[in-house]
């Protein structure tokens, strides 16, 4: 078997949301960078004066447009370079072609921020995706390439808080992430992040965030100029706060999918599906456990026939802090429901736009449709900004009478090529190391073990993924 270097996923190469002071007289904390980087707030440099600038970049993240700074630009970029080394991609299907291969992905993110007054914000990134040749089936996926094009671009007006509650509506392109990214993720591991064009209305209160937003995906032209999806739809309203007094979070949420041309398991359609669900998130109170428990459920209609499909995620963390290396180890169990026969009503669940290899295995064989994952593993800190994860999964199909389903939602086998519910095991490998706060260096490496329903259904040869990275952020 071909040697393979490891790399972990660039996973979000700061916080998720950069710290926004708005507490009292204490001194505002200077952000990190996000994921989301609209959610950075860089108007904490303004008192650094004549002082000598902590960061390099510091003199173009806060540029003060009059005397006042109440208006203010910042720039920043991220460069990413990743190298992926595959054996037996897709389980050596079909045959006949190629499923060995080793290629670079490079991404260039840049973005400016304009902040005209407290009210009136424009915010616009672009993107440079690029790829070299991908000799694995499908050649170079839309997920690869994106030559150039505008990833972000829109207009936040915020009104003055009003009882306690501030409103900011936002229209233009716009990425969204909700939650854990289960079901809402912008995809930082796509060398194309997937981004939405529409409205939202972002309202604060107390500890309280709701969001109410109409948007339809912008599917990738890789030479083109990106525009929205004619006919598809998403909508609904997601809502994230404290759950009492406990420390613990919650989320409440409302999803809305319309979507032309859908198809499960021989029922075909028109898609309006609607999500309920909800999420508990958190320290257990006096115990050192850590807990996240999500579930929903779906109904609507797809064609002809009804949905009613459900998902539960769940994991349990033990971080033993004060111990050498610093250990968490967790337990996991995901189930999506599958649908019990084909055509007729559709209890497949839609994953809708998620970060599904975070939570299913990095090789992205598996999606969070008609499966269950059962999962554990470790996490260490072997050394000063060094972080290792160590994961098992095991899956099976929900229902044997639907199909498999890849991290893209697609088909990769027919629920009736095989009989056996069970799929396999993936073990992962993901390390990262911290060089300072602009550098990050991860490697990676995941193996496969194939079921009996894969052996069985059609070539079921186990993989074998690695991966270098290289991330730059300012």
């Amino acid at each position: 078997m071909r040697a393979y270097g490891i790399a972990l996923l660039p996973a979000m190469v700061g916080a998720l949301l950069a710290s926004v002071a708005h507490a009292g007289d204490s001194a505002p904390s200077r952000p990190r960078y996000a994921d989301l980087r609209y959610d950075e707030n860089w108007s904490v440099l303004a008192g650094q004066g004549d002082e000598a600038p902590e960061d390099f970049f510091d003199p173009v993240k806060y540029i003060p447009l009059d005397a006042s700074g109440s208006s203010w630009l910042s720039f920043g970029a991220q460069v990413r370079e990743r190298i992926e080394l595959w054996n037996n991609s897709n389980f050596g299907a079909p045959p006949g072609q190629g499923h060995d291969d080793t290629f670079l992905l490079s991404r260039m993110l840049f973005h400016a921020d304009l902040h005209v007054t407290p009210w009136l914000r424009v915010f616009a990134q672009g993107k440079s995706s690029l790829s070299t040749d991908r000799h694995l089936p499908g050649g170079k996926r839309k997920s690869d390439v994106d030559q150039i094009d505008l990833q972000n671009g829109f207009l936040d007006v915020t009104f003055p808080e009003a009882l306690g509650v501030r409103l900011t509506l936002r229209g233009g392109r716009q990425e969204i992430a909700f939650g854990a990214q289960r079901l809402v993720s912008p995809l930082d591991w796509s060398n194309t992040r997937r981004t939405f064009d529409g409205g939202s209305a972002i309202l604060s209160f107390k500890s309280w965030q709701a969001t109410g937003f109409w948007v339809r995906p912008v599917p990738v032209n890789r030479y083109s100029f990106n525009d929205w999806g004619p006919k598809d739809s998403f909508y609904g309203v997601y809502a994230t706060g404290l759950l009492g007094d406990t420390g613990m979070r919650s989320d409440l949420y409302w999803l809305g999918l319309g979507r032309h041309d859908a198809s499960f398991n021989g029922t075909s359609g028109f898609e309006n599906r609607q999500t309920l669900g909800g999420r508990i998130f958190g320290p257990l109170p006096g115990t050192p456990l850590d807990l996240d428990v999500e579930g929903a459920y779906q109904l609507g209609e797809v064609g002809s026939g009804d949905v009613n499909a459900f998902m539960v995620a769940s994991q349990l963390g033990w971080w033993f802090e004060t111990v050498p290396i610093s250990p968490r180890f967790f337990v996991g169990f995901d189930w999506a429901s599958g649908d019990e026969s084909p055509g007729g009503d559709v209890e497949t669940f839609n994953q809708l736009f998620p970060l599904s290899h975070q939570y299913y295995g990095w090789i992205d064989a598996i999606g969070r449709q008609n499966a269950i994952d059962a999962q554990t593993g470790v996490v260490l800190r072997p050394f000063p900004a060094t972080t290792t994860t160590l994961t098992g999964h095991f899956f099976w199909r929900a229902d044997n009478q639907d199909a498999l389903y890849s991290a893209s939602g697609a088909v990769s086998r027919a629920g009736s090529s095989g009989s056996s519910s069970w799929l396999g095991a993936e073990l992962d490998l993901l390390v990262r190391y911290q060089f300072d706060v602009h550098l990050a260096l991860m490697a990676g490496y995941s193996h496969f073990f194939t079921g009996d329903y894969l052996r069985t259904s059609g070539r079921g040869r186990d993989i074998d993924f690695g991966y270098w990275v290289f991330q730059y952020t300012f």
